[in-house]
């Protein structure tokens, strides 16, 4: 086992994207891999590695995942731990549907932390709460958008010793329409605002935070709720202007700067874990698709990601620098010894 996870995680590492792929890089570089664990009888053929990760108990494997990250220098730094979905869409066959993941990212450590995975028997007001479950809130605040805004969810966070900031939307329809009224109205808020530009566009983030929740007919129903928040974004591209309005409840006082930032930091989530797994590691392209194989791979793959990024310079890009790691044994072996 020992040594196809190894083969597995190096092979991740170094591009490899599908089962043939492992074996070959298995083949090219075993005396590299023999540097770490015997391989008396050589590497595996794609044939076992694909019966493997499909029969392995990735609640086993997740466990194990998360006791190696709790281990990991900076992660009890992080203060800002977002929750998001990821759908890997071509690991549907006509036998289970498409892998849907909800992963927990601490923003300020870069890294990967926890993972579910969502079905017809673990929707999203299950997948989140477990997720949250194994997480040590204690002075961190969760960041979730309109799939977690839900009052089971806000009670686990506030009992957990954690803090909230939950996107609000149509899910919630009457409360929606209840907080855009009162920020239409244009109450006493704490504000603040970010300019930036560049590649031909402006963009104006306004948040407007009110701890006014008096007159909230559903507050008690919110556990820890201290704040109503609305962002108002303002684009200028090519002269074009667009405006919107996000609306989001939280348990933190009323302090727009802090809970600007921490909005934003959401979205690393998307652009820094989703995004780079589909252009990087080609996650939505993905074929292995029976059995356990898409969850196990998907963790070997956040496994893989958490490791580049504490490796890299802040110049060097993911993509390239795995396709180094396959090139020059020396940065694959550096990018396994940052961890170790």
């Amino acid at each position: 086992m020992d040594e196809i996870l190894l083969i597995t995680l190096c092979a991740v590492i170094a591009g490899c994207e599908g089962w043939i792929d492992i074996e070959n890089f298995g083949k090219a570089k075993l005396e590299v891999l023999q540097k770490y664990l015997p391989y008396k009888n050589g590497t595996s053929s794609d044939d076992t590695l694909r019966r493997f990760f499909r029969a392995l108990d990735p609640k086993a494997f997740k466990e194990n995942f998360r006791k190696w990250v709790d281990g990991l220098d900076g992660l009890k730094k992080t203060n800002t731990i977002a929750i998001d979905r990821k759908i890997s869409r071509r690991s549907k066959d006509a036998e289970q549907d498409a892998l849907h993941l909800v992963s927990a990212f601490a923003t300020e450590a870069g890294l990967v932390i926890a993972q579910t995975k969502m079905n017809k028997k673990s929707n999203k007001t299950t997948a989140i709460p477990e997720l949250i479950e194994w997480l040590d809130l204690q002075g961190s605040t969760i960041t979730i958008d309109a799939m977690g805004c839900q009052k089971k969810i806000a009670q686990l966070i506030v009992e957990k010793h954690g803090n909230y900031v939950l996107g609000l939307k149509g899910n919630h329809k009457n409360l929606l329409e209840e907080v855009q009224t009162f920020f239409d109205g244009c109450p006493d808020c704490d504000r603040s605002q970010t300019i930036e530009k560049g590649h031909g566009r402006i963009e104006v983030r306004r948040c407007f935070v009110s701890e006014d929740i008096s007159w909230l007919h559903q507050k008690e129903m919110w556990l820890g709720l201290k704040s109503l928040v609305m962002i108002e974004s303002k684009r200028e591209l090519k002269g074009e202007n667009t405006q919107e309005r996000r609306y989001y409840l939280s348990s933190l006082p009323a302090d727009a700067t802090k809970t600007l930032k921490i909005i934003r930091s959401h979205w690393v989530i998307e652009n820094g874990v989703h995004l780079v797994l589909d252009m990087s590691f080609g996650d939505d392209a993905s074929r292995i698709r029976k059995g356990n194989a898409p969850e196990n791979m998907a963790i070997m793959k956040h496994s893989a990601l958490n490791m580049i990024r504490r490796y890299k310079t802040k110049r060097q890009s993911i993509k390239g620098l795995r396709k180094q790691a396959g090139w020059d044994e020396k940065i694959l072996q550096g990018i396994l010894s940052c961890v170790s």
